[in-house]
């Protein structure tokens, strides 16, 4: 019997691993749903789908390594930050998907949440407010038209899985869908900003720095009441709060 390893558990979701196996557990069956669908459409590397049985979704495990975690040392030369920049492109540039994913979320809506979230976090004292108001300030770069794109909309580092300077697979599509390209790499390069330039290497083209640290602001107000409510800490050294106080 192989070993059963937690990947990720929380009262959302969890992924187990057994063996060359990942089960993916999730109550909302449209977001298994979702990943399925995004997986058949993306033109990138993805795991092979090997069954589904409602709540479970078996996937197998994709060759290569991470380039890293939030909060953890990065890893890889600057030519598989540059692969992984080229996949990304390659995935934003294929034809769009049919629904709106996780980066599509409307620019009103998107800022009455990000305001919502910022007066919580002053009103439980979770972060101190001189911090969230500059930040909130950085946000707004983020918060402008953009043109939909086929966004993964959940692009850590550690869903992308590379060997020999190449990508071999990307994970986690539940949240896929049309959205902001720049949510991508910025959720990518979070906490590793010394790596963007690589990712912008094989990524190409002319991009707005700015709105890339808007979405790193958006994101980290947005994670760090959830994350903290369901059991991890985003005052780690690297994680969410570091990535918040590095625009001060």
């Amino acid at each position: 019997m192989d070993e059963v390893q937690v990947v990720v558990a929380h009262s959302e979701r969890a992924t187990l691993r057994v063996g060359d196996v990942f089960l993916k557990v999730d109550a909302d069956q449209a977001r298994i749903d979702a990943e399925v669908e995004a997986m058949v459409l993306a033109s990138v590397p993805t795991p092979k789908v090997l069954w589904r049985k409602p709540p479970v979704l078996a996937i197998a495990v994709v060759p290569g390594t991470t380039l890293g975690r939030l909060g953890g040392p990065s890893t890889g030369s600057p030519a598989a930050w540059a692969a992984a920049g080229a996949a990304i492109r390659k995935l934003h540039d294929a034809p769009l998907p049919p629904g709106v994913g996780r980066a599509g979320r409307g620019v009103g809506e998107l800022a009455a949440e990000l305001d919502a979230e910022c007066e919580v976090l002053v009103a439980n004292g979770l972060l101190p407010a001189e911090l969230i108001t500059r930040n909130r300030q950085v946000a707004e770069a983020a918060l402008r038209p953009w043109t939909p794109a086929f966004t993964h909309g959940d692009l850590q580092i550690a869903h992308v899985f590379v060997e020999d300077d190449q990508v071999t697979g990307i994970i986690d599509w539940s949240e896929a869908g049309r959205g902001d390209a720049l949510y991508d790499l910025a959720t990518f390069t979070l906490g590793h900003e010394e790596h963007l330039d690589d990712v912008l290497v094989g990524y190409g083209g002319d991009i707005d720095l700015g709105v890339i640290r808007g979405w790193w602001a958006v994101r980290s107000l947005l994670a760090v009441r959830w994350l903290i409510e369901h059991g991890f800490d985003p005052f780690l050294p690297g994680c969410e709060v570091d990535v918040l106080r590095s625009r001060m």
